[in-house]
């Protein structure tokens, strides 16, 4: 790991090897050194932990929230609903809207979250720290940037043993220092950057849901006469399918599969909607040789987008770049990557702007057509999306670790005829390309919300997700420059972030 603000000495001395009683443990000898001329307060000080527990009913509804349901890219919290009786946790501490939970165990992972919706009866797990109170001299949102960037990760590794796995506790929140600028315009603008990504990125959830809803809205309003009957397998089914490993025998798949055979406008398979279907590049030695992998940027080098590099919303968490001087297979503008295999297969996204240099692995199929057609296929991606959702592509799937959706099982998966503006109006809610991102030098803490805000109200997941990384952009350059002394360039022109 490439540490920021940990100090890995080159060399040991025999005094300092005795007075750690000839312990060799790197934590013994690696130290954090925060800059001396920054002002620093310690994390309990700053904070108040909300620990109050819900007295759980058996008959009731709650929306169950664990370490593994934040999502380390975004910080977003999701959860599960339990009946009181199945809740996993007998001792769930309540949670509300605009909570910061942090991960006892293993903090160092990021698991920190902001709890953006008003779920009722919302609890989580006794392994998750609860933060509902902040000092006035600093705003949650302030906090919360803080706590997501390697200045806090990297406080964890330091101060503990790395004998054991390090954890965030009570007792260990006095050695968490929080950098407090001196000047309360910074505090405000770190506020005001950390708003404008917390809602955009609560914005993709509820653009994706109510993608979810329109292609349901859709197929339920437009259904034939005929009426759903569950059966079990005929012959002549097991002999048409070819089948016995495979869950399209079952109610649940019959179901959604009626749905959309039943629609009254029709359906076809991905082949008639024009698409070809192939994997990804065999980035294997023996396939393609020895290769480079950064995680920062080259000049000729491929642009990896990987299957399990992507959200369930059609956005890339993670960005990895391979050097390698072959002519590999490249992804087009209006070609989808769909993740074939693995518990989170089904996740995918759509190449929205004509890049050089982008490449998948074998994992993941190559969904691509002769049109470049951006709305269809953000339409057919968003439509996959809806299977997945409905755990239609697991059942697709065969074979163990999550299984595996083979090309030649795509003949089995229908899509409906939606007319051309039926799929525009889906499309939109992922990428809308007639808007401009326009924040300027003369934009300033006073209108920047405003004008995002409006940006916002006819934005993609596409656009949200991209402009949210633009401005993460702005805002570790921002936290980096407060605990290194620096000056901090308030500005929300985007055409200048580094």
């Amino acid at each position: 790991m490439d540490y920021q603000y940990i100090t890995i000495p080159d060399q040991i001395s025999i005094s300092e090897i005795e007075h750690n009683n000839y312990c060799l443990t790197p934590s013994k000898y690696s130290a954090f050194h925060p800059n001396a001329n920054v002002n620093f307060e310690p994390l309990n000080s700053l904070v108040s932990e909300s620990s109050s527990k819900k007295k759980i009913v058996k008959k009731e509804r709650y929306f169950y929230s664990e370490i593994g349901d934040i999502e380390i890219s975004t910080g977003e919290v999701d959860g599960k609903e339990f009946w009181g009786i199945d809740i996993p946790s007998e001792n769930p501490k309540i949670v509300k809207q605009n909570d910061i939970l942090l991960s006892t165990v293993r903090t160092y992972r990021g698991g920190i979250g902001f709890m953006c919706f008003n779920k009722k009866n919302s609890v989580c797990s006794p392994a998750l720290t609860v933060i509902r109170e902040v000092s006035p001299v600093i705003t949650k949102e302030y906090l919360l940037s803080i706590l997501r960037t390697p200045f806090f990760i990297e406080q964890i590794f330091g101060f503990q043993n790395k004998g054991m796995y390090p954890r965030l506790d009570k007792s260990a929140m006095k050695y968490i220092l929080i950098p407090i600028p001196k000047r309360k315009e910074i505090i405000e603008y770190i506020t005001i950057l950390t708003k404008a990504i917390v809602n955009k990125e609560k914005l993709i959830k509820e653009r994706h849901n109510s993608i979810l809803k329109k292609i349901e809205n859709e197929l339920t309003s437009n259904q034939k006469s005929s009426q759903f009957k569950f059966d079990f397998p005929t012959l002549n089914e097991l002999i048409e399918t070819g089948r016995l490993d495979t869950h399209l025998y079952q109610k649940k798949f019959k179901e959604t599969d009626f749905l959309i055979k039943n629609y009254s406008h029709g359906y076809q398979t991905i082949y008639d909607y024009g698409f070809a279907l192939s994997r990804g590049q065999n980035l294997q030695v023996s396939n393609i040789g020895d290769s480079i992998y950064s995680t920062d940027y080259h000049p000729n080098f491929y642009t990896l987008m990987l299957p399990k590099f992507l959200s369930k919303y059609g956005t890339v968490d993670t960005v990895k770049y391979l050097g390698n001087p072959k002519d590999l297979k490249t992804l087009k503008k209006g070609d989808l990557i769909f993740g074939a295999e693995g518990f989170e297969k089904g996740r995918s996204i759509v190449i929205i702007e004509e890049k050089e240099r982008t490449i998948t692995n074998i994992h993941g199929i190559t969904i691509q057509q002769e049109e470049h057609d951006v709305v269809k296929a953000v339409f057919i991606k968003c439509f996959l999306d809806y299977l997945r959702n409905k755990g239609i592509i697991d059942l697709f799937a065969v074979g163990g670790n999550g299984g595996s959706l083979a090309q030649k099982y795509w003949d089995y998966i229908p899509f409906p005829k939606f007319g051309r503006n039926k799929q525009l109006e889906i499309a939109l809610l992922y990428h809308n390309d007639k808007i401009k991102y326009e924040t300027t030098t003369c934009c300033n803490i006073e209108t920047f919300i405003q004008i995002d805000n409006d940006y916002n109200k006819t934005a993609g997941i596409y656009e949200l997700d991209k402009t949210a990384k633009l401005l993460k952009e702005k805002l570790n350059q921002a936290i980096d420059d407060i605990v290194n002394d620096k000056q901090v360039d308030i500005t929300f022109d985007l055409s200048c972030t580094k």
